[in-house]
C-alpha cells in the first residue's frame, strides 16, 4: 500500500466537516467476538498523550500521513479486528473508509501528557461516553494509573468508575488499563511485578455500579496465570513499545494468550513500527498468536 494523500482529507476537513459524522453514520459495525472467540485489536492513541516515540525513534508517530499509512496496512490484515485510537485518528480512518466491518474504540483520558509535571492527572480529555454512543463506537478505552503517593489518583479513580457507569447505560464496553504506579527520576513508572499487577486487576474490577460491560487490558509479565486468576473479567493484553528482540516479545505474548480468560491482544507501537518497518508481517504474526491462543486456553487442564 503506497502513502497516503492528506490533501483529500484536508480539504474534506476544512470544507465539510459534517461528513465525518455522515461516515460514522454509513459504517458497517460487526460483533465484538466472532466465532473464535478472540480479538485483535491495533492501537494508536499514544499521540494524543504527547508519547509519539516508537522503537527508539523519538518521534516516529509524528507524521500523520506515515501513521495513517501503516494503520490502514494493519487493518487491511486477515485476522485484525479492530482499532483503539483516539478521536481525530478515528475521524481519519473514517474518511478513508478503513473501519467497515471492524470493532472501534474511543480512547477517553488523555489528559496525563507523557512526562509533564501533571502526567498523574489522567483528566478525561478526548471521548466520553455521549461521544462514543453518538458516534456509534463499540466501547471507551481509558487509563487508570494508581500511585498511593499522589492524591490526584482518586480522581482518576472516579472518573474511570463514572465512565465505566456512563458507557455500559448504553451497553457499551468499558475497557480499563489499570497500573500501580510512582513517580521515578521524574517520570511515572509501572510496577510490573506479579503483587501490583494483580492489586491493579482488583482495583479495575470494582470499578462503577456494574462490571458487566467491564474488561481489562493488561501487561504481559511472567506470572501471568496468577493475575488472571485474579478475575473472572475478560482481558486483553497490551503489547507496549517492547525493548526485546521481536522473537522474545512473541513467545511473551503467546505464552500469556493461552491464560484462561485472555481473550487477544491490543497492540500498537510494536506491529506499527516493528525493526524491520515490514507492517504486514509483523501484524500477521501477532494476528497467529491470538488465534493460537483460542486453542491452548481450550487445552488447559
Amino acid at each position: 500500500m503506497g502513502a497516503i494523500d492528506l490533501s483529500e482529507l484536508q480539504e474534506i476537513r476544512a470544507r465539510h466537516p459534517e461528513a465525518i459524522i455522515e461516515a460514522a453514520m454509513r459504517r458497517t459495525r460487526r460483533e465484538l467476538l466472532g466465532a473464535s472467540g478472540r480479538i485483535m485489536i491495533i492501537a494508536a492513541d499514544h499521540p494524543s498523550r504527547g508519547a509519539l516515540g516508537a522503537g527508539g525513534r523519538p518521534f516516529a508517530m509524528a507524521d500523520r500521513r506515515d501513521l495513517l499509512t501503516r494503520l490502514m496496512v494493519a487493518l487491511s490484515r486477515p485476522g485484525v479486528d479492530g482499532l483503539l485510537a483516539s478521536p481525530d485518528i478515528i475521524e481519519d480512518l473514517l474518511l478513508l473508509g478503513a473501519l467497515d466491518d471492524k470493532v472501534v474504540l474511543g480512547s477517553m483520558n488523555r489528559g496525563g501528557l507523557q512526562g509533564a509535571e501533571f502526567e498523574f492527572d489522567d483528566r478525561f480529555t478526548a471521548y466520553d461516553a455521549a461521544a462514543i454512543a453518538s458516534a456509534r463506537l463499540d466501547g471507551g478505552k481509558m487509563l487508570c494509573r494508581i500511585n498511593y503517593e499522589d492524591p490526584r489518583t482518586v480522581a482518576t479513580l472516579e472518573s474511570c468508575a463514572r465512565a465505566v457507569n456512563e458507557l455500559a447505560a448504553h451497553r457499551l464496553l468499558a475497557l480499563i488499563e489499570p497500573f500501580v504506579s510512582r513517580l521515578e527520576d521524574g517520570r511515572a513508572k509501572n510496577d510490573l511485578s506479579t503483587e501490583a499487577v494483580i492489586t491493579s486487576v482488583a482495583v479495575a474490577a470494582g470499578l462503577g455500579s456494574t462490571s458487566a460491560y467491564t474488561w481489562l487490558k493488561l501487561p504481559v509479565i511472567d506470572e501471568m496465570e496468577r493475575v488472571m486468576a485474579a478475575t473472572t473479567l475478560p482481558a486483553v493484553l497490551l503489547g507496549g513499545d517492547p525493548h526485546e528482540a521481536p522473537d522474545v516479545t512473541y513467545a511473551q505474548w503467546e505464552r500469556a494468550l493461552g491464560q484462561r480468560g485472555v481473550r487477544g491482544l491490543v497492540v500498537g507501537r510494536a506491529l506499527l513500527y516493528p525493526p524491520d518497518d515490514d507492517v504486514a508481517a509483523a501484524v500477521d504474526i501477532a494476528a497467529r498468536l491470538v488465534r493460537a491462543g483460542a486453542k491452548t486456553e481450550t487445552s488447559l487442564p
